[in-house]
């Protein structure tokens, strides 16, 4: 649904930390889901147990916060172009269920709960192949 090119329109993110590779469904005010290829490619692998490489869970927190941004920025009519910032502040319930590792596809969904004064509320998760890799609540502020 949405490439790289247009990922890029909505997130101000930049590589290493452009954590969002395609979007694939997205209903605005609802829900997204996108996905994160990983390959051994990638920097953090070399430093991350470079002998058993696994994807750094804050770096799994930030990419469902990233799915959850694009669908705040869509749901909004807005881009960082436009002025907005919209910052990740704060995750409850956060658990992680099993490591990524480089060759997963990383599925990231994320569903607006809540928004209250720009104050963003979304239940996030990742799975790769059906199975759950991490969960969380997780608040966004738009400034």
């Amino acid at each position: 649904m949405l490439d790289i090119h247009e990922i890029r329109k909505y997130l101000p993110h930049r590589y290493p930390f452009l954590l969002v590779d395609r979007v694939v469904d997205l209903v605005p005010g609802e829900s997204i889901t996108a996905y994160k290829n990983l390959t051994i490619n990638e920097e953090f692998f070399q430093g991350h147990f470079p002998q058993e490489p696994v994807f750094p869970g804050v770096l799994l927190v930030e990419a469902m916060a990233q799915a959850a941004g694009i669908l705040g920025f869509v749901t909004m009519n807005k881009t960082p172009e436009d002025g907005s910032i919209y910052y990740f502040v704060g995750a409850d319930n956060l658990r992680f269920k099993r490591p990524c590792v480089p060759g997963d596809r990383v599925m990231l969904h994320a569903r607006i709960v809540s928004e209250k004064r720009g104050i963003w509320k979304f239940e996030v998760s990742a799975d790769v192949e059906g199975q759950k890799a991490a969960s969380a609540t997780i608040l966004c502020a738009d400034r």
